[in-house]
């Protein structure tokens, strides 16, 4: 937990002091929380992750940027059955910190799509990560608020998927 946790101060500290440098107003941060769908479904029943992306407007319409932050899904107990035992298995938390090129497209003002595309780098132990992407619908509630959902996917030799909806500020 230790490690986690410092590796997770680091990255915020150096994505955080990257975004310092560059116009602030395109700079978003804020919370999700997701269901895990698909096989992910049966390690873990819920999710929470920061997201934090810079956005850079190509056209009034586009954006291009970076996004990154941290996803923590929760791991569960589970008893597996063969029908003389019951075996009761116990999945550690799922943690990744995906580094992703990010585009938006504004059909209008207050609605958005796009997706982000990289690699989730695996913090917990045993955890590889693997490619990321995460399509995602926003709406802009005010012109510094934004409610989205998205789905999150990381493949590696099979696929961790979440069902997400969040919020982001824009500062």
């Amino acid at each position: 937990m230790k490690k986690t946790s410092t590796t997770l101060i680091f990255l915020l500290t150096v994505t955080l002091t990257s975004f310092a440098q560059v116009d602030r107003s395109n700079f978003k941060a804020g919370l999700n929380a997701g269901i895990p769908t698909g096989d992910a479904s049966e390690i873990s029943r819920f999710s929470v992750g920061l997201d934090l992306n810079y956005h850079y407007g190509v056209s009034k319409r586009i954006d291009i940027g970076i996004a990154t932050g941290f996803l923590n899904a929760f791991g569960e107990s589970q008893t597996i059955s063969d029908g003389i035992l019951d075996i009761e298995a116990e999945f550690e938390d799922y943690q990744i910190v995906p580094v992703a090129g990010s585009l938006r497209i504004y059909p209008t003002y207050d609605l958005k799509f796009g997706a982000d595309a990289g690699y989730a780098i695996g913090i917990n132990e045993g955890n590889d990560g693997g490619f990321y992407y995460r399509p995602i619908l926003g709406y802009n509630i005010t012109g510094n608020t934004e409610v989205n959902v998205s789905y999150t996917a990381i493949e590696n030799e099979g696929t961790f998927s979440l069902v997400m909806a969040g919020i982001l500020f824009l500062f």
